[in-house]
């Protein structure tokens, strides 16, 4: 079935657009000084360079896009339209992409670029990239087409499942002609399709198509004012998704050409295709995208007024400060509409206890967004259940799970670095109930074990088959590093809340003394966690069937990056150089000491391979964070500790294109892996990188 809707001539580019021009100026809009991540040829160009880097745009609602500089897809992950239609999850694929040719004085032009299970690159689109960079959080594309320049920008709205691609004639001699095929979809995004003989139901509505997956499924709708619009109904099938080829996963996958969109564009004109969950989607792209840099624009006005330095900041922080705004999501609770949290990272996470309390610091209060921070710290309240924090929400919604020990003894550092910060009364006496909550029950003992021991005060958890720290791996019924007994980082967090607690009393109309006995207490029996023998922290003590556990991982770091440290200085600077001699990589910290049998440095294979290799060498990127406090506390040096977090700087041109990766390989180079945007990665940079400014 062919209908042809409708067609408009190209909207000529206002003055709100010259940002995009060369040599455009807006005095409105304040982007970064410099483009932190531009390419020209010698990437685009690349197939292997361009298809490595990942471009992440999202709405605060849970739901994203993304893909490649090269425009294939290379994971089941990528797409134009991951709507979150129970946000912030239930995150849907409906659009998958657009293949772009470009027609212009006789002669086609592809623009998009597809691998196909045969082992075919076809079209080879990349080849006409001329340059790509980040224009705050939106991925721009320059297209070399004889002698036109066509411009591609991709971007969401806030607060809503729709997707903006618009295309800007920068410069012709002639009328440009683009037509663009509709790849779209119905699948959640953990999963890929194999269509069979899948029939959508695709119709033509004003200004475009909507789409019908199935009875019950979520519509969704491809408009445009400018373009004249033809629906289709034909599958593609194969196209093939080489990371989930590494990753061990269905490497193949098939998308609806659902309709063709065909513009025509002379010198100076834009058109937009908005891809939206909405009906009645705002349609006029220019003035999206203005709203959406006047929202960044506001996002780098908060850092610079919160932080006296920030002008000064390297431009790659300043890109950091942006990136940090995608993981904030909206989270509706009964009572409270605008309740919010924080995604853990991209593409595959939801939002969990322990990564919202471990990133909103540097997320949230380093950049100065104080009252978000506040109604993430009071949403989480709602949820603590035997003094638990939730460890995620499940993706399908229902009752969230209770099975960490240390998102609860994270939650009181946020607290402690809201109150500095801010120092608002009145929400930490909101707060301060369920502080104690948290307290009396580890005191009292809940869930899987948890307890402070009667005999020295320090805390124990842990059941057979449960994982309850950082370290959650797991294969099937086999947890990995399963820690049980009294971890390093879990009383080195026990003791900094006791501490905390101390400190807030007071503020809090409560008595500090308490608190102050049992973080006496805490601090005389961490004692036992000392190695004397090899200089360091046990990572675990009074293990079943074990003992003390002498393996060196990263968890002691936290004995000496917490503001409140059980160690003596002596003892914390021997941790310090043992980490930095051991574990210390460009990227973060090693889960485990090389050397060691179950030291593994490659990061990839099988789902159960990698699970197993999770915490037995992989670089976690958010323990730099730690780390250079850590260094900060026992060396003094501001200049010297922050040179550890330059090498981040250069991992924003790497993989995820503005963000920071969740883990790296633990042998050099020590490439990114896991998730290409995460959370308490980029959180902990912003907030080491602040700490060791004047």
């Amino acid at each position: 079935m062919a209908t042809q809707i409708k067609k408009l001539s190209g909207s000529p580019v206002t003055s709100a657009q010259k940002r995009q021009m060369p040599d455009g100026e807006s005095p409105s809009i304040r982007m970064p000084r410099i483009a932190a991540v531009s390419f020209g040829r010698e990437t685009c160009g690349s197939l292997e360079q361009a298809e490595q880097r990942e471009w992440l745009v999202t709405n605060g609602i849970g739901g994203f896009a993304s893909g490649t500089v090269s425009g294939n897809l290379t994971r089941r992950y990528h797409g134009l339209l991951l709507a979150a239609l129970h946000p912030p999850v239930g995150r849907t694929q409906m659009v998958a992409k657009f293949d772009e040719t470009a027609r212009y004085n006789g002669a086609d032009y592809p623009l998009s670029t597809n691998r196909w299970v045969s082992g075919t690159v076809e079209p080879k689109g990349y080849l006409n990239i001329e340059s790509f960079h980040l224009e705050g959080t939106t991925p721009v594309w320059r297209f070399a087409i004889g002698d036109a320049l066509l411009e591609k920008h991709i971007w969401m709205q806030q607060g809503e499942n729709t997707t903006f691609v618009q295309y800007s004639l920068i410069r012709a001699s002639n009328a440009l002609e683009l037509e663009c095929k509709a790849l779209v979809n119905y699948r959640d995004y953990h999963s890929t399709t194999h269509a069979g003989n899948w029939q959508m139901q695709v119709e033509p509505i004003g200004h475009g198509i909507k789409i019908m997956a199935f009875d019950g499924a979520t519509p969704f709708y491809l408009s445009s004012r400018e373009a004249s619009i033809e629906t289709r109904h034909d599958w593609h099938r194969d196209y093939f998704l080489p990371l989930e080829q590494y990753r061990g996963l269905d490497t193949s996958e098939d998308h609806l050409l659902a309709g063709v969109f065909r513009l025509q564009l002379q010198q100076g004109q834009s058109a937009t295709l908005v891809l939206s969950t909405n009906p009645d989607a705002e349609l006029d792209g220019i003035k999206s995208l203005a709203d959406r840099k006047r929202l960044e624009d506001s996002l780098l006005a908060v850092w610079e007024n919160t932080n006296k330095l920030a002008s000064s900041a390297p431009v790659w922080i300043e890109q950091l400060v942006l990136n940090a705004n995608q993981f904030v999501v909206k989270r509706e609770l009964p009572g409270d509409p605008d309740a919010r949290s924080i995604i853990a990272g991209y593409h595959w996470f939801g939002d969990w206890g322990r990564d919202t309390m471990i990133a909103l610091p540097g997320l949230l209060i380093t950049t100065g967004h104080f009252d978000i921070a506040r109604t993430v710290l009071l949403a989480f309240a709602r949820y603590i259940d035997r003094g638990m924090l939730p460890n995620n929400f499940p993706d399908a919604g229902g009752t969230p799970e209770y099975n960490t020990v240390d998102a609860a003894l994270w939650y009181f550092e946020a607290v402690r670095q809201y109150f500095d910060a801010t120092h608002d009364t009145e929400t930490l006496v909101k707060l301060f109930p369920a502080l104690s909550e948290i307290i009396d029950a580890h005191l009292q003992g809940t869930r899987y074990n948890i307890h402070a021991d009667g005999s020295d005060g320090l805390l124990y958890a842990g059941e057979e088959g449960v994982q309850l720290t950082w370290m959650d791996a797991r294969v099937g019924s086999k947890v990995i590093t399963p820690r049980i007994g009294k971890p390093v980082e879990i009383n080195a967090l026990w003791y900094n809340a006791l501490r905390t607690m101390a400190t807030l009393a007071p503020a809090a109309g409560q008595a500090a003394e308490p608190f102050h006995k049992l973080a006496d207490r805490v601090k005389t029996s961490f004692s036992k966690f000392w190695d004397e023998t090899q200089g360091y922290c046990y990572d675990v003590i009074d293990a079943p069937g074990i003992g003390n556990d002498s393996s060196l991982r990263p968890n002691q770091i936290f004995a000496v990056s917490l503001p409140e440290s059980p160690l003596s200085p002596s003892q914390q600077k021997s941790v310090v150089d043992v980490c930095a001699r051991r574990l210390l990589t460009s990227h973060g910290l090693r889960s485990l000491a090389m050397g060691v049998s179950e030291y593994d440095g490659h990061y990839g294979g099988s789902p159960q391979h990698r699970d197993g290799i999770y915490h037995q060498g992989t670089v976690w990127g958010w323990l730099i964070g730690p780390f250079v406090l850590a260094h900060l506390r026992v060396y003094k040096n501001p200049e010297i500790s922050r040179r550890f977090l330059e090498p981040m700087g250069n991992q924003i041109t790497t993989a995820g294109l503005g963000t920071l990766s969740e883990i790296f390989d633990g042998d050099a180079p020590f490439h990114p892996r896991g998730c290409i945007a995460q959370a308490w990665t980029v959180g902990e940079v912003l907030r080491s990188w602040r700490a060791t400014l004047p």
